[in-house]
């Protein structure tokens, strides 16, 4: 029956660090529902679109970038997302994807000026059930980058050890022990692949500079501290 239907959409919790923070891509809505809202970028899948053709589209058309191929990055599904009421114009299911990106320079995304990346700290009140799918993006990142090796793809093709701490510190919040940690890293086979290069300018003995290797898992995992949260 038609009342049965649903119209079928995306949603992108799109995650990036930018100045040692962990941020995520909105985009200010023009239009009712929830018109002048901060939203995640998403669209409804068209006829001939697989749910990752729309996720890939969508993420392209916002970022410029890809997560298949020659750029960094990651892209997975999050889960559905389909509640009575979650869209004022009728029952929309919407799959949620998590993409994890390199730091894109400004100028901001290719989305225009209603498009930006804010901390994930300071974001709430979004249009939807947004606040629940950012949520569930951002611990979904949390705990990926305890067992696998992820976090690279929040670098650049080319990064230091320190580099790559501070993506874990931002994610999760937290102080590492900078020489635990680049002994786990550096110790976890396929997981940093050493280059020739050096960064210069500084004081001391340059860092090396590493790329991303083929491993996919930590063994063993990297475990977090709990997150301190604040009450008022």
């Amino acid at each position: 029956m038609r009342g049965n239907l649903f119209a079928v959409a995306v949603d992108l919790v799109v995650l990036t660090v930018r100045h040692d923070q962990l941020n995520v891509l909105l985009v200010r809505r023009a239009e009712r529902p929830y018109e002048s809202h901060w939203a995640l970028p998403g669209g409804f899948v068209q006829a001939d679109e697989d749910l990752g053709d729309t996720a890939a589209r969508e993420l392209a058309a916002q970022t410029g970038a890809a997560t298949q191929g020659a750029v960094q990055g990651h892209l997975e599904q999050l889960g559905g997302y389909a509640a009575p009421g979650r869209d004022p114009r009728g029952r929309v299911l919407s799959m949620g994807y998590l993409a994890l990106l390199p730091n894109i320079p400004d100028p901001e995304p290719t989305g225009g000026p209603t498009a930006a990346f804010l901390p994930v700290e300071d974001v709430y009140g979004l249009a939807f059930d947004h606040d629940a799918i950012l949520a569930d993006g951002v611990e979904r990142a949390r705990a990926k980058l305890e067992y696998t090796t992820l976090a690279a793809a929040f670098c650049p093709p080319e990064f230091t050890v320190t580099d790559l701490r501070r993506v874990y510190e931002a994610v999760w919040r937290t102080e590492i022990d900078p020489r635990n940690f680049q002994r786990k890293v550096t110790s976890t086979p396929g997981f940093l692949i050493p280059t020739a290069t050096r960064v210069t300018g500084g004081r001391g003995r340059p860092p090396q500079l590493f790329r991303r290797g083929p491993a996919t898992a930590l063994h063993p995992p990297m475990l977090r501290e709990p997150v301190a949260v604040a009450h008022a």
